[in-house]
Parts: structure tokens; C-alpha cells; sequence
């Protein structure tokens, strides 16, 4: 079995923590370099419930694409919720590790995950690595569907091939509209408003969109807007990253056991439609 420091050095190949933005939090958050690994497990979210499912499993290693301390902490004390989450992974001798924005600037990345669980063929970055001379790293994603489809047809293939929601997608725009281009961004999108009507796209599926940058964002276009649950856009990665871990565990002979967890930490977990509100 490898050391945790041989599975962190493969982890950190295929996501260097240098391509992360300067205000993230990515790398090992805690773990003994010198322990054995045999068992990882994938997610979103280092919360409780996820730690838990981990000890169950029996995980050597966690990996999570949100950091558990984006802004840092000066205390690890059971006595609130991320403490408890240090405590229940040091007990049961889990190590954590963070990929977020690495990841996101990744080739493959988060947005090619995305566009993956959509069927969409990937043509570029929507904002590339400035320092990736072939052009194939960078955040998010402009693609192209197989065929034309309404904006109704593609939010339903999006609402069919994401993880459910209780938000599901929203959508601004003309449903009968057809979308040819899509630009998509894992995770939280509306601040790359500018560089997706740069792309000329037909539509844009992101999360976490906002009233005033949507709002502004369809008077200066007839752009669709296809918002998704955070979680829901930023899942697929986890498959990814899991196959990814998969090939490198069978080169060097590793025999990792690699999950990918299912639990739904998407903090939304009902939805009460508007009476008459459209569909």
C-alpha cells in the first residue's frame, strides 16, 4: 500500500496547488505523511456528514473539493462544528485533502466534468491559464451540444443528468430559443458575466447566480441563463477525480479502493413552488 505522501504527490500532479487562486485554502489539511493509504473517498463538502460516511467506509483518505478553512481558524476545538470534523478524522486516523480552484484550472477540471455529465464537447477554456501554452487549462468551459436543442430541451437534459436538487434548474430566457454554444462553469459563475458574452455563446449553466448580475446580464444579451445547485455542477468532478486516481493506483500497483460519495450536502433540501409561477 502507499504512503498518504505518495498518494498527495499524485493528487497534487494532476491538481498543483500553485494553480490556485491566492485567496484559497487547498492542500492536506491533516494526516500523518507516513501512513498507509488503502481506501479514499470523494466529495464536495468536508462537513460531519460526509466524515462520517468516511469512517464507515473505513477511508485512509478523504478528499474534498470545498476547503474545510477557507479563511483560516485559530482554534480545532470539538466544541464547534469544523472542529468536530478535525477531531472525528484524526480519531479515526483519516487524512484530509483539498483540491478547489486547482482543480477548477485543472485540464481535466471541474467544468470538463461538467460539461461530461452533459454530454457537450468541450472547445476551450472560457478564461485561459495565461501560462498553459497549449491553451487547455483555465476556468470554465465554452462547448458545443451534438445537436441544436431549446433552451427547455437543454435544461431538462441538465436537470436529468445532474445530481437531483431541490432547486433543480432555474432558467432565464426564451425557452424556445435555440442553444448551439454553451459556456459552463462548476460552482459559483455569475463574475465571469464578461467572458461568456466574449465567447458569443447561445447559453450559460453555472450556480449561485445572483439577482443584479443575472438581471444585468440578460439586458445586455438574449444570453439563457441556466442556474443549477452549487453541489450539483461541482459533483461530476468527484467521478472524475476518482477514475483519475483509479489509473494512477493501477500503473504503480497501489490497489486503491477509490469511492465516490452520493450523500447530497447541497444545503437546500426542499422547494415550495410559487402557485401559478411558471414552469
Amino acid at each position: 500500500m502507499p504512503r498518504l505522501s505518495e498518494v498527495i504527490a499524485a493528487l497534487d500532479a494532476l491538481w498543483p496547488p500553485a494553480s490556485a487562486e491566492d485567496w484559497d485554502a487547498v492542500g492536506t489539511v491533516c494526516g500523518d505523511p507516513d501512513q498507509e493509504v488503502s481506501r479514499v473517498l470523494f466529495a464536495v463538502d468536508p462537513v460531519q456528514e460526509i466524515v462520517d460516511e468516511a469512517v464507515k467506509l473505513d477511508a485512509d483518505l478523504l478528499v474534498t473539493h470545498h476547503p474545510l478553512y477557507l479563511r483560516g481558524t485559530t482554534t480545532v476545538a470539538a466544541s464547534n462544528f469544523k472542529g468536530r470534523v478535525v477531531h472525528t478524522l484524526i480519531k479515526n486516523d483519516i487524512a484530509l485533502h483539498v483540491a478547489h480552484t486547482n482543480a477548477d484550472r485543472a485540464d481535466p477540471g471541474v467544468s470538463d466534468a461538467l460539461a461530461g455529465a452533459l454530454d457537450l464537447r468541450v472547445v476551450r477554456p472560457l478564461v485561459p491559464d495565461p501560462t498553459d501554452a497549449d491553451g487547455r487549462r483555465g476556468l470554465g468551459r465554452v462547448c458545443e451540444l451534438d445537436h441544436p436543442l431549446t433552451v427547455r430541451e437543454f435544461a431538462a437534459r441538465a436537470a436529468e443528468r445532474l445530481p437531483a436538487t431541490a432547486q433543480g434548474i432555474r432558467v432565464a430566457g426564451d425557452p424556445g430559443a435555440l442553444v448551439r454554444t454553451v459556456a459552463v462553469s462548476g460552482g459559483s459563475g455569475d463574475s465571469l458575466f464578461a467572458e461568456v458574452r466574449a465567447a458569443g455563446v447561445d447559453a450559460f449553466l453555472t450556480a449561485d447566480l445572483r439577482h443584479h448580475p443575472a438581471s444585468e446580464a440578460r439586458a445586455h444579451s438574449p444570453l439563457a441563463l441556466l442556474d443549477a445547485a452549487h453541489w450539483a455542477t461541482e459533483w461530476p468532478w468527484c467521478e472524475l477525480a476518482a477514475a483519475q486516481l483509479d489509473e494512477i493506483s493501477d500503473r504503480h500497483g497501489w490497489d486503491l479502493r477509490v469511492h465516490v460519495s452520493k450523500t447530497v450536502t447541497d444545503p437546500w433540501n426542499s422547494h415550495s413552488p410559487s402557485p401559478g409561477a411558471p414552469n
